[in-house]
């Protein structure tokens, strides 16, 4: 049983119009702020900004409508605190501003796969790198996901994804990966996953968990999406032992709470 060290949480902030639990919600700046508060006061490690929706069948976004969607939060969290900032998106262009405007870290659900100039932004900052696993792409990722083992699929694709970045000069201490929970997957694998979370230890990486009011977690309880924050939260605490160093959560608060009690009833 290991318990990272270390445990952040990543609150998820999407100025979006489509996003799936919370599209709207935070489009307007001075409701992304206002959360941005909240997420801060609720002990959030690091604020994650996405302006383009990733969930299933999501239209993409142009470049120009994502760089008007984040740069100017960026900027306004930046005057507001010094808390890490995360720049969800898999385009380059948008990475090198974000980092440009104060971002540490960069969020690539595509695992540098999308955009080829990626690599460059990456070589070229000090900020760290957050790989997910996804099978397809979000417009074709649940249409027939299909694995011989998920486990060890994903498992061959970090292995593949940390080859390439060590080759291309990239010291993996900066990166992060993220199994993809509900990127591709089926309720079976989704769950596959979480059971066997231990297995990503093997690849000396640290993990992060995804798993926040995801479709599977509707599947089990019939819940909806803005029902989900108590049971994300239960999937942390189980998670807890399994070394993930990063939980990106809607419910900052609720997960924060889930993880103190997990860790002093696993400590104690």
């Amino acid at each position: 049983m290991t318990i990272a060290r270390s445990v952040r949480i990543m609150g998820i902030l999407n100025v979006t119009p489509d996003s799936f639990s919370d599209g709207g919600n935070f489009f307007d700046s001075h409701a992304a702020l206002e959360q941005v508060r909240i997420m801060i006061d609720d002990g959030a490690d690091i604020i994650d900004v996405g302006g383009e929706s990733t969930r299933p069948y999501a239209d993409p976004v142009t470049l120009e409508d994502e760089v008007r969607r984040v740069i100017p939060i960026i900027q306004s969290i930046r005057s507001l605190s010094d808390i890490t900032v995360s720049i969800d998106t898999s385009k380059a262009e948008v990475a090198r501003q974000a980092l440009g405007a104060g971002a540490n870290i960069i969020n690539d659900v595509s695992a540098l796969r999308n955009d080829p100039a990626m690599i460059d932004v990456v070589r070229q900052s000090n900020a760290e790198l957050i790989i997910m696993h996804m099978q397809g792409t979000p417009g074709t990722m649940q249409d027939a996901p299909h694995y011989d083992d998920v486990v060890e699929d994903v498992l061959s694709f970090f292995r593949e994804r940390l080859d390439f970045l060590e080759a291309e000069g990239i010291d993996l201490n900066r990166v992060i990966i993220d199994p993809g929970i509900g990127f591709g997957k089926k309720l079976e694998h989704n769950l596959q996953l979480l059971n066997r979370l231990e297995r990503l230890g093997e690849l000396g990486t640290p993990v992060l968990l995804g798993h926040s009011r995801k479709r599977f977690l509707g599947d089990l309880t019939g819940l909806e999406a803005d029902q989900r924050d108590a049971i994300t939260s239960v999937v942390s605490a189980l998670s807890l032992d399994k070394n993930i160093s990063v939980f990106r959560v809607h419910d900052v608060a609720a997960t924060r709470e889930a993880i103190k009690v997990a860790r002093a009833i696993t400590l104690a």
